[in-house]
């Protein structure tokens, strides 16, 4: 009994452990089914998710073989799915005679009234599934944990992806205003400095190598605009303690 209870918590830990490190749901999933119908008897099991007009964008079963795996869907198709939309169904334990008889249960996996998806599952003979409601129980509520962890750490993805071509796009239209507003005086001083020089037989020493020095400046002021157009991340480095400035790649200064 006490390894009973260990193999359980065992199937709901590993669905929390997965879900907070953003496992694949499909393999975390499967792996949850096929550890929880060994338990608890089950020869067939699925999860669904829906949308919200409860059309199902995700399933992952397990199943003993073929046979239940479409007896399992038959009823999923033929009954649950049926009274879900037409009876508003949350969950349920249901027996069916036969040879053999079966047991067949539909779990929600809901946050608050939001309901999201189903486990479902069957197995066979004339012991009752529903003997086993908390912990099927138990494993819907952590199915559930496990697929709102993931929507939101795939949320909080799509926010900084958002976010950082925003950034991008304010850095490329400052880019353009900088090379636009600069490149005309920029131009026009390193020509002239330029121009300067070639005449630098008439010039004394210090003279140029200060021209030099403003020609030096004015070419690395229109690197550094031209690596700003070229720029394909917002990427920043820290200048100063609590001041960042762009990474602009390659400059070290």
């Amino acid at each position: 009994m006490i390894n009973d209870y260990r193999d359980r918590y065992d199937i709901l830990r590993q669905l929390a452990v997965a879900g907070t490190a953003g496992a694949e749901l499909q393999v975390t999933a499967t792996t949850a089914l096929r550890q929880a119908s060994k338990l608890v008897g089950l020869k067939a099991a699925a999860v669904y998710l829906w949308d919200e007009k409860q059309a199902v964008n995700l399933s992952v079963s397990h199943a003993e073989s073929e046979t239940y795996a479409q007896r399992l869907s038959g009823i999923e198709k033929e009954l649950f799915d049926g009274l879900r939309r037409e009876r508003k169904l949350v969950s349920a334990y249901m027996s069916f005679d036969g040879d053999p008889a079966i047991q067949s249960f539909t779990l929600p996996l809901r946050h608050g009234r939001k309901i999201f998806g189903a486990v479902i599952g069957i197995s066979e003979g004339e012991e009752r599934l529903v003997s086993e409601d908390l912990f099927l129980e138990a494993l819907s509520a952590a199915m559930s944990l496990n697929v709102l962890a993931r929507e939101i750490g795939h949320e909080k993805a799509i926010s900084r992806e958002m976010l950082d071509k925003e950034r991008l796009g304010a850095v490329m239209e400052t880019a353009v205003t900088v090379n636009h507003e600069i490149n005309n005086p920029l131009t026009a001083i390193l020509g002239n400095v330029q121009l300067l020089l070639m005449n630098r037989k008439d010039l004394d020493d210090e003279l140029v190598a200060k021209l030099k020095t403003i020609e030096a400046s004015a070419l690395k002021i229109k690197d550094v605009t031209q690596r700003l157009l070229r720029l394909t991340s917002a990427r920043s480095v820290d200048y100063t303690e609590g001041t960042s400035m762009l990474d602009l790649g390659d400059d070290k200064e």
